[in-house]
C-alpha cells in the first residue's frame, strides 16, 4: 500500500530543497544509459541491409559501446561498416570504432552492416545490458513485412494508394503520362519496348511507385529522330533511355529490369528518387544517372552490368552529377549539376562495366557510397576510367565497401580522386573519407585509393583511415598518410 506523506514531513523537505541543503537529484550519480535499435533499411531476396542506432537516454556521455547479438541458422553477416567485429559462432560483436564511441547525452551513434539471410537479431544487448532497456530477455527486432524482391511475380499485399496494373508498353506509357501523387503501377511480367518517361511528381508523404518483378523489362531499341541540343522530352524524338524520370521528384522504382538501351536510368532534375533493387544491363552508355540537380537520390541493391556496349569510354556503372563542360545544359543550380547527397549502397557493379563503377562528378556534394561490391573485370581504360570509383565532388563518404580487379581489363588504382576547375565555390575532389573498404587490385592496380593532390583542397583534405584494407596492390594502400 502506497503511504502518504505526513504534512509535517513533506513541509520540513520542501524547506530543505528550498535552503539548499537537499538537491531532487541527491545520491544519483550522472551516468550515460545506453539502448540500441536495428532498422531493416533494404531487403532484398537473400538477405538485407540493416543500420544500428545507439542511443545514449542518460545524463552523462557515454566513451564507447558494444552492440551484441545472435543471428539465427542459416544468416550471417556479409559486410559492416563504422565498427569493429568478432565473431563467435552466430554470436557478433560489434565495437565502436574511434571516430564514433563517443555518445551524448540525447545523442546518436550508429553502424551497419548486410546479411546473408533473413534471419532477424536476437538476444541483443548494449554494453551487456539489453537494447531496449529494462530486463535482459531475448528480443528479436521488430520490423515490417518483408518487401517484394526482384524475383516474386508481384507484392505480397497490396501497395498502399490505389494501382495500376500494366501489362503492355502502351498501358505503362499512358500511367507514367498519368501517374498521381500515391499511386502504384505495378508491371506484370514481360517485356516492354519503346520510350517510357515519366513527367508527374509525387510528393514526400505520397511518392509514386513504379514496381515490378526482375521478369518486368524495359527495352529501348531508340534513339530515333531529331532532338533538342540539350535533352528535355519532345515529341518525336526518343533519346535511347530505358527508363527516364524528368521533373519527376519523389518516386520509387523496384525490382524490374532495364536492358538493351542506349542510357539504362536516367534521373533529370527529379530529386528523392529511391531505386531498389534494379537490374541494369546491357546499355550502350552508363547504367544508372543522377543528373541535373537531382539530389537526395537513392540507388540500393541492384545489379548493373555489361555497360559501355557502344562507347566504353562512357559506359559507367553509376554515374553522378555531369562534367563542368556540360554544366551549360545540365547546370540548373547555380551553374552547376547539385546532385547532392546521392547515397549508393549495397549494390553489385560490375563485371564487364566499360568505364568506373562510379563517376562522381565535380561540384556535387555530400554523398555517401557503402557497402557495395565492385567487380572490376572487363574496364576498358578508355577516356582515363581505369578505377573502380574516379571523386571529383566533395564530402563523399565511402566505406565498407568490396573492390576486386581481374584481367580481362585496364586497371591504375582501386578508387581515385582529381580537382578538375577547382574553385572557393566548387573546391572539387576534395573533403572525401575512406573507411573500413576491402580492396583487391589483382597485382596490377598500384594504390587502393590514390588522392591526386593535397595543395588543393587546403582545410578540406581528403581522409584515408586505417581500417582500409588492400591485397594484390604495386604500391600500397594509399600515396598520402594513413588516419587512424
Amino acid at each position: 500500500m502506497r503511504r502518504a506523506i505526513p504534512a509535517a514531513v513533506a513541509t520540513a523537505v520542501a524547506g530543505l530543497l528550498a535552503a539548499g541543503f537537499l538537491s531532487p537529484s541527491a545520491g544519483a550519480a550522472a551516468a550515460p544509459a545506453l539502448t540500441a535499435s536495428v532498422a531493416r533499411a533494404s531487403v532484398w531476396s537473400t538477405g538485407y541491409g540493416a543500420d544500428v542506432t545507439v542511443r545514449n537516454d542518460g545524463d552523462a556521455p557515454a566513451s564507447g559501446w558494444t552492440v551484441e547479438f545472435d543471428l539465427p541458422e542459416g544468416t550471417s553477416v556479409s559486410s559492416h561498416w563504422s565498427a569493429t567485429k568478432t565473431q563467435s559462432g552466430r554470436h557478433y560483436t560489434f565495437t565502436n570504432v574511434t571516430w564514433n564511441g563517443s555518445v551524448a547525452p540525447g545523442g546518436t551513434q550508429g553502424f551497419g552492416f548486410n546479411a546473408s539471410g533473413l534471419g532477424l537479431p536476437l538476444n541483443c544487448t548494449v554494453n551487456g545490458a539489453p537494447c531496449a532497456g529494462g530486463t535482459p530477455t531475448p528480443t528479436p527486432t521488430p520490423t515490417p513485412t518483408p518487401t517484394p524482391t526482384p524475383s516474386t511475380p508481384s507484392p505480397t499485399t497490396p501497395p498502399a494508394g490505389p494501382v495500376v496494373d500494366v501489362a503492355t508498353a502502351a498501358q505503362l506509357r499512358a500511367a507514367l503520362d498519368a501517374a498521381a501523387p500515391g499511386q502504384t503501377i505495378r508491371l506484370a511480367p514481360g517485356e516492354y519496348r519503346g520510350s517510357f518517361v515519366a513527367q508527374r511528381a509525387g510528393a514526400a508523404d505520397r511518392p509514386i511507385t513504379l514496381t515490378g518483378p526482375r521478369t518486368a523489362v524495359l527495352v529501348n531499341d531508340g534513339p530515333s529522330g531529331s532532338g533538342p541540343s540539350c535533352p528535355v522530352p519532345t515529341a518525336g524524338w526518343d533519346p535511347g533511355y530505358g527508363l527516364w524520370l524528368y521533373r519527376a521528384p519523389y518516386w520509387n522504382l523496384e525490382g524490374f529490369t532495364v536492358r538493351d538501351s542506349k542510357k539504362g536510368v536516367v534521373v533529370d532534375a527529379s530529386p528523392h528518387v529511391t531505386a531498389d533493387g534494379l537490374y541494369v544491363h546491357h546499355v550502350e552508355e552508363e547504367g544508372v544517372h543522377f543528373r541535373r540537380s537531382s539530389a537526395d537520390g537513392v540507388l540500393r541493391n541492384a545489379i548493373v552490368e555489361e555497360t559501355g556496349l557502344v562507347q566504353p569510354g562512357y559506359g559507367e556503372g553509376v554515374y553522378i552529377g555531369s562534367a563542368g563542360s556540360n554544366w551549360g545544359c545540365h547546370g540548373n543550380e547555380g551553374g552547376a549539376d547539385r546532385s547532392d547527397r546521392v547515397l549508393v549502397e549495397n549494390n553489385r557493379i560490375g563485371p564487364n562495366v566499360a568505364a568506373e563503377a562510379i563517376d562522381v562528378k565535380e561540384g556535387t556534394f555530400g554523398g555517401i557510397i557503402r557497402g557495395n561490391t565492385f567487380d572490376g573485370r572487363g574496364i576498358t581504360g578508355q577516356n582515363s576510367a581505369d578505377s573502380w570509383i574516379d571523386v571529383k565532388g566533395v564530402d563523399y563518404l565511402i566505406e565498407g565497401n568490396t573492390g576486386t580487379f581481374a584481367a580481362p581489363g585496364t586497371f591504375a588504382n582501386g578508387y581515385e580522386t582529381h580537382n578538375p576547375a577547382t574553385t572557393p565555390a566548387f573546391p572539387n575532389g576534395c573533403g572525401n573519407v575512406w573507411r573500413a573498404n576491402s580492396s583487391d587490385l589483382g597485382g596490377v592496380g598500384a594504390y587502393a585509393v590514390r588522392i591526386t593532390s593535397t595543395s588543393k583542397c587546403p582545410g578540406r583534405l581528403n581522409v584515408v583511415h586505417a581500417s582500409n584494407t588492400v591485397k594484390g596492390a604495386t604500391s600500397g594502400l594509399t600515396n598520402i598518410a594513413v588516419t587512424p
